[in-house]
C-alpha cells in the first residue's frame, strides 16, 4: 500500500512538472513588434513578479517557422508579426500539432523610407521605389522586363538627387520586407503597361516580376536589426533605410523620412490609412501552452490593456499607432478569451 501511495505521489509530482513545464514565456518574431513586446515584457514582470519573458527578434517569417515547428514547450509560446499569418503557415502549424492559435492585433505601423537629416530629400512615388529596388524592370523597347540597370536616383527620375542608390533594408524573412513588396513594389509595378494583364493571367509570375528585390549591391540586407540600419544611416548620408515608423520616431533628431506618393509619414496618416505604406501589426499565441507555461494569460492582459495599447499608452511613446476604439475592443475581447483564428480567414 505504501509503495502504491508513493507511486501516486510521484505520478502527481510528474504531472505537476508537465503542467508548469517552463516558468518564463518565450517570444520570437518581427523586429518591428520587438520593441513593443519587450516594453510589455518589462511591465509584465514588474507588475506580476513573474519571470520576464524572453523576446527574440527573428523576423516574422523566421518566427512563424519556430512557432509552428511543434506543440511542445521547447517551442515558442508567442510569435510577433508585422503582417498577418499566412494560410500556408497555419497549415504548417496544424501539421505539427499546433491546432489552436489566437491572433491579436496590436496596432498600426508605417514603413519609413528614410535618410540622414544632412542628406538631400528624396521624395518618392511607389513607381520610383519599384524602379530603384526591383531586380527586373520594364526598360526594354516595348516595356518588356530586363535586369535593373538604374544605379542613381537621378536615373530613376531626373528630379531626384544624383546620388548612388544604396538602400539598406530587411531580409526576406522579415514581415517588413513582405509589406514593402505588397504595399510598395507591387503597387508601383502595376502602373506599367502590361503588368495588370500579367497579374490577371499569371499571379505568380506577376509577383515574381514585381516583388523580387535586386541583388547587385544597391539593396543591402541588414538582418533583423532595425537599430543597425538607423546607425548606418547616421554614419552614411548617401544611404537610404527601410524600417518601421517606431524606429524613425525614436530618431527624428538625426533622420528624416521620404514622402511616398506625396504623403508624409505620421501618426495620423498611418492611423487613417492615407500613408501608402501602412500596415497592421500582430502577435500570435499558442493556446495549448496556456497553463503549461506560467503567465501567458497575464502577458496577453498586459499587452491588450488600455495602459499599453491606448492612444496615450506607453506603447504609443515607442511609436505604435493605436487601433480605433471599436477594433481595439474587439481584439481585446478575442485575445483574452483565447479565440482561435480560423484557417478560412487567412490567405
Amino acid at each position: 500500500m505504501k509503495q502504491l501511495t508513493l507511486a501516486v505521489v510521484l505520478g502527481l509530482a510528474a504531472a505537476a512538472g508537465v503542467a508548469q513545464a517552463r516558468d518564463n514565456i518565450e517570444i520570437v518574431g518581427s523586429s518591428t513588434v520587438y520593441p513593443f513586446s519587450t516594453a510589455v515584457a518589462e511591465q509584465f514582470a514588474k507588475k506580476t513578479g513573474m519571470a520576464a519573458p524572453k523576446v527574440e527578434s527573428t523576423g516574422t517569417g523566421g518566427g512563424m517557422k519556430l512557432f509552428c515547428a511543434g506543440a511542445g514547450v521547447e517551442t515558442p509560446d508567442i510569435t510577433n508579426a508585422s503582417r498577418r499569418m499566412k494560410k500556408s503557415e497555419m497549415d504548417a502549424c496544424i501539421k505539427n500539432g499546433v491546432t489552436e492559435v489566437t491572433e491579436v492585433k496590436v496596432g498600426f505601423d508605417g514603413i519609413a523610407v528614410a535618410n540622414a537629416k544632412s542628406a538631400p530629400a528624396i521624395p518618392l512615388s511607389r513607381r520610383e521605389l519599384y524602379l530603384a529596388l526591383a531586380k527586373d524592370v520594364p526598360t526594354g523597347p516595348n516595356g518588356e522586363l530586363q535586369p535593373n540597370t538604374y544605379t542613381t536616383w537621378k536615373q530613376v527620375n531626373p528630379s531626384l538627387p544624383d546620388t548612388k542608390i544604396v538602400v539598406m533594408g530587411p531580409p526576406p524573412t522579415s514581415g517588413t520586407r513582405d509589406a514593402l513588396a505588397e504595399l510598395g513594389l507591387s503597387k508601383g509595378c502595376a502602373l506599367f503597361k502590361g503588368m495588370p494583364e500579367m497579374k490577371k493571367a499569371d499571379k505568380k509570375a506577376y509577383e515574381k516580376a514585381c516583388t523580387t528585390v535586386r541583388e547587385d549591391g544597391h539593396y543591402i540586407e541588414m538582418g533583423e536589426n532595425d537599430n543597425l540600419i538607423v546607425q548606418k544611416l547616421q554614419a552614411d548620408p548617401q544611404a537610404v533605410g527601410i524600417f518601421g515608423y517606431s524606429f524613425l520616431e525614436q530618431n527624428m533628431d538625426t533622420l528624416k523620412a521620404a514622402t511616398i506618393d506625396g504623403k508624409e509619414i505620421s501618426y495620423e496618416a498611418i492611423s487613417n490609412g492615407s500613408y501608402p505604406l501602412s500596415r497592421l501589426l500582430f502577435f500570435y499565441v499558442k493556446n495549448s501552452h496556456v497553463g503549461q507555461v506560467a503567465g501567458i494569460k497575464e502577458f496577453i492582459a498586459e499587452f491588450t490593456s488600455e495602459e499599453a495599447l491606448g492612444r496615450d499608452g506607453y506603447l504609443a511613446d515607442k511609436g505604435l499607432v493605436a487601433l480605433p476604439d471599436n477594433q481595439k475592443a474587439e481584439t481585446v475581447a478575442s485575445a483574452n478569451a483565447l479565440k482561435p483564428v480560423s484557417v478560412s480567414e487567412l490567405k
